[in-house]
């Protein structure tokens, strides 16, 4: 039986690194995840976990700690935002380079400049390509529940991955809602204890960690860790299997809402879903055949999967909470286009970047897109694909 709780996503991130009770956690304040450092070192203080808790100087110094622990064989969390999550940058890729499984909140936010404290998805576009496993949540039940799957995931022996569990700031992170903990006993029991076979304390094991890689080694390793990576998608099917087993609640790569029968559908990930999920409600009674796929998954994308899911689709719409900056759409555009072409899926396809800096996300202009996607169906032209939502006028008209 669940403990039923009212918590922001922050309070729901730290109770749940609490249950998992790592062996260290090192972490630098960052808003707007400086709440989850700051309510698990009072757990530390109070003897609620027995964990090392590492107050460092910087995010570089918090990722770097956590590297060096996590190879000496312990586990490892932290959490971080935005321009923390940047200043990680080198170590970020260190990390998933040497097959650390840490984990990391990761709490979306606008990376500067100029500065802003909001959210967008733009720091965890910044390290997409970067070798860690992404999970994203919709809201705080999943932002917990994705915590409690991670290192299952992360350390499963066919993966050994970094994994980041992705909520929206402020937007989830201190809204307090509903949700169904865990109880302790059950966290641990299905977490498991941490057993890496080789660490740098292991004294029958002489190993090096980080050594120099250059040509006639990097390329496998590199290929080593996209196999992993391929890994990860049955590993997290199987992990989010159990977990429903003991919860209840269903994960997957991706939630589909009323898209079975859907003639139009949007595609996004974390808190917007349950923003579209109301507008597509609303547009069922209206008799309009509208869609939602939520992405949960992110790395690995699940290309196969979502090209199938929309294959009978007549138009798509996807959002991107971040723009690459490239004039050719958002990096989920470019992931679910790149997925339909492969997979020989001919759905007219359409982008909208929105929300950046924390914009707010209204019904209306989610009614606007599936509005858009309509008038797709209807004349067969998509037109210019590359479009934006929420933005105004110039002249602030």
């Amino acid at each position: 039986m669940g403990i039923r709780e009212r918590l922001s996503g922050n309070e729901a991130a730290a109770i749940a690194m609490k249950q998992i009770n790592p062996d260290v956690v090192a972490a630098f304040p960052i808003t707007p995840s400086t709440e989850i450092p700051q309510y698990f070192s009072t757990f530390v203080s109070n003897g609620a976990v027995d964990t090392e808790f590492v107050a460092v100087e910087s995010e570089h110094s918090a990722m770097s700690a956590c590297i060096g622990a996590e190879a000496a064989g312990a586990r490892a969390m932290t959490a971080t935002s935005a321009n923390g999550l940047s200043l990680m940058w080198e170590m970020i890729y260190i990390a998933s380079s040497l097959r650390l499984p840490i984990v990391m909140s990761l709490v979306n936010r606008a990376v500067s400049g100029p500065i802003n404290i909001h959210c967008d998805h733009s720091d965890a576009m910044g390290v997409r390509d970067s070798g860690w496993i992404m999970l994203f949540s919709e809201n705080n039940q999943e932002a917990y529940d994705n915590l409690l799957m991670a290192h299952r995931i992360a350390e499963h022996k066919d993966v050994l991955l970094p994994l980041m569990v992705c909520q929206d700031g402020f937007i989830t992170s201190h809204s307090i809602e509903n949700i169904e903990l865990l109880e302790d006993d059950l966290v641990k029991k299905f977490v498991g204890e941490y057993h890496p076979a080789h660490y740098l304390l292991n004294a029958a094991e002489p190993m090096a960690v980080g050594p120099l890689d250059l040509q006639a080694f990097l390329f496998e390793h590199k290929a080593q860790q996209a196999e992993a990576m391929k890994n990860a998608k049955k590993v997290i099917l199987e992990v989010s299997k159990e977990f429903e087993e003991l919860t209840g609640r269903s994960y997957s790569f991706f939630e589909e809402y009323k898209l079975d029968d859907a003639e139009i559908a949007i595609v996004c990930m974390n808190s917007t879903a349950g923003t579209t999920k109301f507008v597509v409600d609303n547009l069922r009674k209206q008799g309009i055949k509208a869609g939602l796929l939520k992405i949960r998954m992110f790395r690995p994308f699940p290309a196969e999967e979502v090209a199938k899911a929309l294959s009978h689709l007549k138009a798509v719409a996807v959002l991107d909470k971040a723009d690459s900056l490239n004039a050719a759409g958002g990096a989920l555009f470019e992931d679910v286009v790149s997925g339909l072409y492969v997979n020989g899926s001919q759905v007219p396809t359409v982008n909208y970047i929105y929300g950046i800096g924390g914009r707010d996300t209204t019904a209306k202009e989610l009614e606007k897109v599936y509005s858009d996607l309509q008038e797709i169906v209807k004349t067969g032209k998509v037109g210019n694909p590359y479009r934006y939502f929420g933005l105004r006028k110039e002249g602030g008209k």
